[in-house]
This record gives structure tokens, sequence and C-alpha cells, in this order.
């Protein structure tokens, strides 16, 4: 499982544990935990809505090929609410920022499959060559 896990993800685990658990039980769990600040429900885009144990603000990066989302540990940004004063009629009481890129073992596939020109064992090379050329 991944550290930033979907509803579906944390489903198919407790399901181990509580086999007649509903998929709606589990929502709403997640939901409530989001609710009271005990969790964040990450809205990445690109990807399902997935949720993070660690309920601080903080950023996260996510990869354009296999969508795995990771904690990106840096300060965070002060006072980019202020620079939307006069520019919005918004009231702004936050922001989110996504980074996006290649995770590592996704750039190091990308890596080999340049140098080698073939695709990954079991891949279209044609469909290989055409996702690398829209995630450039």
């Amino acid at each position: 499982m991944t550290c930033h896990p979907s509803a579906d993800e944390l489903y198919n685990m407790v399901r181990r544990r509580l086999p007649r658990i509903s998929m709606g039980t589990v929502y709403r769990n997640l939901e409530r935990l989001a609710r009271d600040g005990l969790i964040q429900k990450l809205e990445i885009s690109g990807t399902q809505r997935r949720f993070d144990g660690n309920a601080n603000n903080h950023y996260h990066m996510r990869c354009l090929r296999c969508g795995r989302v990771a904690d990106l540990h840096v300060k965070r940004l002060i006072g980019v609410e202020d620079v939307t004063k006069g520019v919005t009629d918004f009231e702004i009481m936050g922001h989110r920022i996504e980074f996006i890129g290649l995770c590592p073992q996704c750039k190091r596939k990308k890596i080999a499959f340049r140098t080698k020109s073939e695709a990954p064992a079991g891949e279209d090379k044609r469909y290989s060559r055409k996702r690398d050329k829209i995630h450039q």
C-alpha cells in the first residue's frame, strides 16, 4: 500500500480483517477523519482522491507516469495568500501546491528505455514511445 492510499486501497486492506465492511463505511469514516482534521483528503489533479495520515499542512509530489504521490519535505511558503489580495474577490483561506514530475522508479525506466531503445518487457513499444512523448 502507498503512503497516500485511495479509499479503494484502504477498503481492500481493511476488508482482509473485516470482510463484511462496506465501501460506504470506509468513505464515511475517511470523510469524518478529514473533517475532524485527523487526516488530509488529497484532491490531486489527474488522480482519484487520496488520503494522508499526516494532517499537518505540507506539499506533495505526483509522478506523471505511475501516479505515485509522496510528501515533499520543504518549508511551507509564507505569505502566498497575501499576494492574492486585491487580485480576486475570493476569501483566500490557504493554499495547496502540487509538484509534478517522475518518481525515481519511473525516471530509471525512462532512462533505460531511451538508452536501450526498447520498451519494458510486456509493453508495446509504439504505446511506450507515444506515452513518453505525452509526458515530456
